[in-house]
């Protein structure tokens, strides 16, 4: 692969589709990508279980920032599942013959490269393969400093691991160069800012704005003590893994959003999105301030410690609905 480089990004999927595109000419970054795909969300579904607790998630469903970006760009990847594992090693071993820098979503357990205590039963990891030397695949992931290598079995373990969210061998790339000359990047960024507002200011009880406050209204039942104080100290325990530790997280993606800001405002030669680009960065704070909070109430729990946590999280939904407005004027 040529006018492949290796990135060192925050998160997988966008900073997978960052380098394919960089490879094809489009010099977009990830939190570039992360923006133009509209990728940002707040979403609690209590009868989603995660580890025994709701799904809470900061950010689209997987695939839908390849997705989404694809259709923004009006460029067009070959994506492929397979019910048969060998049949998805011939297919990756072809594209990369061909000269293909290939996407893949796989499992994190089954990555030797990763540290022991960072794999865990995550289906929906996005890493590129650059090359196959041997028995051994050349990997570009992301969440790395330096590209790594994965033995042929171990990464046919981590394409098709079965669970939630299976990969099924999920292989992706461009069959041919785009042609990224003619596209209009200022008008791009303005439509991908008004479909995240919308989404974010959604009427609905789970999502965006108000799923936040849905959230700070379970926390503040806790304080009744019904469910008990080990329930209470799990789901705290919960949301703070959700929030910093799968992907990352709520805090995490508002600061690449807030990047995608700053380059929207000079993209469109917009102070507004200068403006909200430092309001979301404060955001993020806010939001790492609240998982310190209920770390805080899991070690010494007290009575008014879920009241308190509760308001502050109403307090940043105040915040991105402020902020949001402004995105949508």
């Amino acid at each position: 692969m040529n006018n492949f480089t290796h990135q060192h990004t925050a998160h997988c999927e966008s900073g997978v589709m960052s380098t394919l595109l960089k490879s094809h000419g489009a010099e977009l970054n990830e939190a570039m990508v992360f923006g133009l795909a509209s990728a940002l969300t707040f979403v609690y579904l209590p009868i989603i279980k995660v580890s025994g607790m709701p799904l809470i998630s900061y950010r689209i469903p997987p695939k839908h920032i390849i997705k989404n970006v694809s259709k923004m760009l009006k460029v067009r990847l070959k994506m492929q599942k397979f019910s048969n594992e060998m049949a998805g090693k011939q297919a990756l071993d072809q594209a990369l013959q061909n000269g293909k820098l290939v996407g893949l979503q796989t499992s994190v357990f089954w990555l030797p490269y990763f540290p022991p205590e960072m794999r865990f039963h995550f289906n929906a990891h996005n890493l590129l393969v650059y090359g196959k030397e041997q028995e051994e695949y050349l990997i570009s992931d992301p969440v790395f400093e330096t590209v790594q290598r994965c033995a042929v079995q171990d990464l046919q373990k981590a394409r098709f691991a079965k669970g939630a969210l299976a990969a099924k061998g999920l292989m992706y790339y461009f069959e041919q160069t785009p042609d990224f000359s003619q596209i209009d990047l200022s008008t791009l960024v303005r439509k991908a800012i008004r479909k995240q507002a919308k989404q974010m200011l959604a009427p609905l009880f789970f999502v965006g704005v108000k799923g936040i406050r849905t959230v700070a209204k379970s926390i503040e039942k806790l304080a009744n003590g019904k469910k008990g104080e080990k329930y209470n100290r799990l789901y705290l325990g919960h949301i703070v893994r959700m929030q910093e530790e799968i992907g990352t997280g709520g805090a995490g993606f508002r600061y690449l959003y807030a990047y995608f800001l700053e380059q929207a405002a000079e993209i469109c030669n917009e102070p507004k999105f200068k403006q909200a680009s430092e309001q979301m960065t404060e955001i993020g704070d806010q939001w790492r301030e609240f998982a310190t909070l209920c770390v805080k109430q899991c070690r010494k729990p007290n009575a008014e410690g879920y009241d308190e946590i509760g308001a502050f999280l109403r307090g940043i939904a105040d915040n991105e609905k402020q902020l949001w407005k402004l995105l949508t004027m």
